[in-house]
């Protein structure tokens, strides 16, 4: 007596797109520039000797960089000192945000983002993957929901084998 069964995998029949985020990481190098070490007596920005570093700094350090700056000290910073500094990064620096480490990680990818070409999504049922080796900010995912809504028949978030409902299009 012969027993033959046929296994039909459902999950790659259902017509589900899946759309990793971590593809989206970029490689480059995370670093904080913190602006405490420009302050006098740490307390102060002083112009003449802020200026004064402006000029003579190798900027090029920084090339291919994702810089967040920051001012860990509580202490007087102008605004204007934020944008000279991102002024003199840009030209080599990959990205340049104020902020934290994990605001520069959700920037990168909401710019990656951004690229992607929604309509190749329309009328599609995506799953979002939840798990990644890498840690995806929680913005990338409220940011690629955003992107697809207008256009995917539905959005799962998850495994293709264990989604949990997102978004619904109304027909």
């Amino acid at each position: 007596m012969e027993i033959q069964e046929n296994f039909v995998n459902k999950v790659a029949a259902s017509g589900l797109i899946t759309l990793n985020l971590e593809e989206y990481f970029h490689q480059g190098e995370r670093i904080v520039y913190d602006i405490k070490d420009n302050l006098f007596h740490g307390l102060m920005l002083r112009e003449k000797d802020f200026r004064e570093f402006i000029k003579s700094h190798d900027w090029s350090v920084y090339t291919d960089k994702n810089i967040a700056i920051i001012c860990s000290a509580d202490a007087i910073v102008p605004t204007w000192a934020y944008m000279l500094l991102a002024s003199k990064m840009k030209p080599y620096a990959n990205e340049v945000i104020f902020g934290s480490l994990h605001t520069l990680e959700a920037m990168l990818f909401v710019r990656a983002l951004s690229k992607i070409d929604v309509n190749s999504f329309a009328n599609e049922r995506v799953v979002i993957k939840g798990c990644a080796d890498i840690e995806v900010p929680i913005a990338a995912y409220v940011e690629i929901t955003s992107l697809l809504t207008p256009v995917v028949k539905s959005i799962m978030y998850g495994e293709p084998c264990s989604t949990v409902p997102i978004y619904k299009r109304k027909d």
